[in-house]
């Protein structure tokens, strides 16, 4: 940080487990690249190449190296990943990801219906050689998914492999763990983190009230993706108090209570 101030939460640091930011890139340009690592690269913990965006992204493993070299775990998105699998190529799948020397992936059936037992299958086959990140939950407007069915597969896939289960809500935040107005469904996610890992879970949350919401349900160092890359740093404010929807969360309550008096006074 570039100077003191108390009562700021601890925040993790990198390489970390958990408060992690996973940020969604779109078909940034080698120079943007650049500039999110100049800005915030030692915020950003991993880099997702977004859905099928990896296919005609121009100077695609030069990216994927300057990543690397920022030491931000790169992947492709889940729906590439869907688009092998439908065309019966997952063979081909493992050898895109060998010769772009990517060692993560994202194995999803938000696109496509993948048998459960089958998906995790994947997650087990990659495991073996790479890290790997399973998302969980539609892309599809109004399909609901039981809270018990949420917290059955992410234990399963948990256990078949994978490193974290991310919660499906796509790059607008409207489907999966949020209602299409963006707002949070409150009881599937109070529901999940009753039965699984918090640490285990990435909260796709890609709005800042979305990203408020989980800090202040599950603190500072709750894992966040689909993160935009100039939103990184507002993130860390929010984070750590220092932005006015958590302005007052860290604050030691005589200082809050004073300050409130105050208001009441003028």
């Amino acid at each position: 940080m570039n100077y003191s101030l108390p009562h700021i939460p601890a925040r993790t640091t990198k390489p970390r487990e958990g408060g992690l930011n996973m940020v969604m890139d779109k078909g940034m340009s080698i120079r943007q690249a650049e500039d999110m690592i100049d800005a915030c690269g030692t915020l950003v913990d991993m880099v997702k190449i977004g859905f099928g965006t990896s296919y005609v992204t121009p100077r695609l493993k030069e990216k994927i190296q300057l990543y690397q070299k920022a030491d931000m775990r790169v992947y492709l998105g889940g729906t590439l990943f869907e688009a092998f699998i439908a065309r019966g190529m997952f063979k081909e799948y493992r050898k895109l990801l060998d010769d772009l020397g990517l060692e993560c992936a994202e194995v999803s059936d938000g696109s496509i219906n993948l048998p459960h037992a089958e998906k995790c299958k994947y997650i087990n086959t990659l495991a073996r050689d790479i890290t790997v990140l399973s998302e969980v939950g539609s892309k599809e407007t109004g399909i609901l998914i039981s809270p018990a069915r949420w917290v059955r597969m992410m234990l399963q896939e948990l256990d078949a492999g994978s490193w974290k289960v991310i919660a499906e809500a796509r790059e607008s935040g409207t489907v999966g763990i949020y209602r299409p107005s963006g707002h949070a469904h409150t009881t599937l996610v109070h529901r999940i983190v009753a039965k699984v890992p918090p640490d285990d879970i990435i909260w796709e949350a890609p709005q800042k009230a979305q990203q408020t919401w989980f800090i202040k349900q599950l603190g500072p160092n709750v894992n966040l993706g689909n993160v935009p890359a100039e939103e990184v740093i507002p993130l860390e404010t929010l984070r750590l108090g220092l932005r006015g929807d958590t302005f007052f969360d860290h604050l030691p309550e005589e200082i809050v209570a004073k300050l409130k008096q105050v208001n009441e006074t003028d």
